[in-house]
């Protein structure tokens, strides 16, 4: 290949998802916080409508960072920051549904859509949910996500019921939809699946 040949191939994006798990450089942050402010603007903010100081921002994703009870994961865009995601685990004291792990807040900011970033958030999230000891998976998001409907759907989960009060959008209600996956038989989880540091 010539240097003239080589000047007009294309590079990919290359695409990649992690689970924060060392904290978020400043750089990290400010990316996830600028995605975040995005992902609002494009109407999948996750429960927000409009934006929050970016003050606020900054201090909502360091406390997911800092709580026991939730894992973030983020995906990137040759190297930044454009999306993330959060398994949130149950609390300790229902030992009747330790089984269960619920996905929360699962967004790609539009500039870096396209990608298969979303697809490959959720999977990360399932196989770690299962490394974790984690038989069941649930999401609620609002009926008018069409996108994120359609990858869940596509991605087997199953609706398992509808809230037509679900959120209040401009003086109107939402409705939501709440489903579920079944990611693995009982008899393979763990009996502690409750503590985040098990392996």
């Amino acid at each position: 290949m010539t240097s003239d040949s080589a000047q007009h191939v294309s590079l990919k994006p290359v695409p990649s998802v992690e689970m924060v798990t060392n904290g978020l450089s400043v750089g990290d942050l400010n990316d996830l916080c600028d995605a975040t402010e995005e992902a609002i603007n494009a109407g999948g903010g996750f429960g927000w409508i409009h934006l929050p100081n970016r003050n606020l921002l900054e201090r909502f994703w360091q406390g997911v960072l800092i709580m026991p009870a939730r894992m973030l994961f983020v995906a990137r865009l040759d190297g930044v920051i454009c999306g993330a995601a959060q398994l949130c685990l149950p609390p300790r004291n229902n030992e009747a549904q330790s089984f269960n792990i619920q996905l929360s807040g699962l967004f790609i900011s539009p500039w870096a859509r396209g990608q298969g970033l979303s697809r490959r958030l959720l999977d990360y999230a399932e196989k770690t949910a299962m490394k974790k000891g984690f038989a069941v998976m649930n999401l609620d998001l609002r009926e008018s996500q069409d996108a994120a409907i359609q990858l869940y759907e596509s991605a087997g989960y199953e609706l398992v019921g509808k809230n037509p009060h679900y959120a209040a959008v401009d003086g109107k209600f939402v409705a939501g939809r709440y489903y579920s996956k079944l990611l693995q038989p009982l008899e393979n989880i763990k009996t502690d699946n409750a503590d985040p540091d098990a392996e």
